[in-house]
């Protein structure tokens, strides 16, 4: 049976303007599905985009991390420098071959170009590994300077090859025969890029498979092959013609609709289904070990095996007496996970508010003996409050959810409130109770920020 590599383009659309955790979403959902290799474009912002490839490599393990360079040095710099800490990573040379892209692009003539090449992939091939070599335009160009541009990738140490079709001008049947003349040549994986816009791709992509193609490049949403189509393509036929892949074929639909919703596709229409199908659940005491630990992993936390164990343990005693949602677990994992000795704690704060003036804030912490003060305004006492704790530590942590609830009845009611901080990629989660509800919510804040300072010791 024939594995069929699938490397994802999502994050490589153009004219998307992803936000930084819009991109750590794409890239969680993608690893879910199993999807071989997660493709990044060209590093442009060296401080954002380099925190990110190294926050994706945080939680990516097992899928290869390929991160596009080819046109300068200092890109390829970039790549390396943003994989330093990846698992599997992958410096991709992505570079027009065709007589028009080598001009247009490069301003180069093909006996240049082919030297680029070379140097390109040496300059890769030093810092990295895994160095891939992509003919942008392959179908465009003439076989002689194709031929040599891949003979000199291979010479200076590329590990795969890639054929884009960008210009859709190949039938199915035609792009398969010149996928296979290449592929007959070389002693690398060769993969395939089909651009849809013919309705075509995945049809061009199964056939090139058949004739020697090791991989193919998809996209959920874009120009190139759809990854639903492709992967529901796989499934389906694979039986008969001896091909298979390591997506996951039980989250597919699930997973592609959190993603779609993540690009903007229908988000008006989507949201409540996708946000239900996310947060919505109920456990009862009949659930395994491994639901709870599935549930767990839907409200986005990564938890050792330690603290999956003190997690569904007390899932248990809850459970035995009533239903646990998705707000209650987030309480247990927020009350039993990852608990630490406290670095900061709490002194004293005095907040000030009305509707005359703005909230201010004045905080206390403790840690090793010292006392550290922060006093800061903001949109409200509780923003105020999360303010002065950041001048305090000297660092933002991104919020990603704030909860407030009651969890006792009457006027002295007890408050409960939940803070998730991410860092990292990773999400840590703090608890505080209270009668005070902003006290609770600093306490909440100071549980996460402990934690995540203790995972960073």
């Amino acid at each position: 049976m024939k594995k069929i590599i699938i490397a994802d383009t999502t994050l490589c659309r153009e004219g998307s303007t992803f936000s930084f955790k819009e991109k750590i979403e794409i890239a969680r959902q993608l690893q879910r599905l199993d999807v071989d290799v997660i493709e990044i474009p060209e590093i442009k912002n060296t401080r954002a985009d380099i925190l990110f490839v190294r926050t994706v490599s945080a939680f990516v393990k097992e899928a290869t991390l390929s991160v596009a360079a080819g046109m300068t040095a200092e890109s390829i710099e970039n790549a390396a420098a943003a994989l330093s800490s990846a698992a599997h990573g992958r410096i991709r040379i992505e570079l027009p071959i065709s007589t028009v892209g080598m001009e247009y692009h490069c301003h180069k003539k093909a006996p240049k170009m082919i030297e680029w090449v070379g140097k390109a992939v040496a300059m890769a091939r030093e810092a990295c590994a895994d160095v891939e070599f992509c003919a942008v335009d392959a179908t465009r160009a003439e076989t002689d300077v194709l031929n040599a541009a891949i003979d000199a990738a291979l010479q200076s140490g590329a590990t795969c090859v890639s054929l884009c079709d960008s210009a859709a001008e190949l039938l199915p049947n035609d792009l398969a025969a010149f996928v296979s003349a290449v592929a007959a040549r070389v002693s690398v994986p060769v993969l395939v890029r089909c651009e849809n816009h013919n309705g075509m791709a995945a049809a061009g992509a199964i056939e090139a498979v058949r004739e020697g193609a090791s991989g193919v490049k998809t996209s959920v949403g874009g120009a190139v092959v759809p990854l639903e189509s492709f992967a529901t393509m796989v499934k389906n036929c694979g039986d008969r013609y001896g091909f298979a892949s390591s997506i996951r074929y039980t989250e597919l639909h699930r997973t592609l609709n959190q993603i779609g919703w993540v690009l903007g596709a229908d988000k008006s229409e989507k949201a409540a289904s996708v946000a239900a199908d996310k947060t919505e659940f109920r456990l009862d005491k009949n659930d395994t070990a491994d639901a709870v630990a599935e549930a767990v992993c839907r409200l986005g936390y990564d938890l050792s095996e330690e603290d999956g164990a003190k997690v569904y343990a007390e899932f248990q005693s809850v459970a035995e007496k009533r239903d646990v949602d998705a707000r209650e677990l987030e309480a247990i994992v927020a009350s039993v996970a990852l608990q630490v000795p406290a670095t900061y704690t709490l002194e004293n704060y005095v907040i000030n508010n009305s509707n005359v003036m703005p909230a201010t804030a004045q905080l206390s912490l403790i840690k090793n003996g010292e006392t550290l003060r922060g006093i800061s305004m903001g949109d409200g006492p509780i923003d105020a409050a999360f303010l002065a704790l950041e001048q305090i530590l000297g660092r933002h942590y991104e919020l990603d959810d704030f909860q407030i609830q009651s969890v006792t009845r009457g006027k002295e009611a007890m408050g409960s409130a939940l803070v998730k901080l991410r860092s990292e990629g990773k999400l840590y989660s703090g608890n505080g109770i209270s009668t005070d509800i902003i006290g609770a919510s600093i306490r909440a804040y100071l549980n996460a920020v402990n934690k995540i300072v203790y995972e960073e010791a």
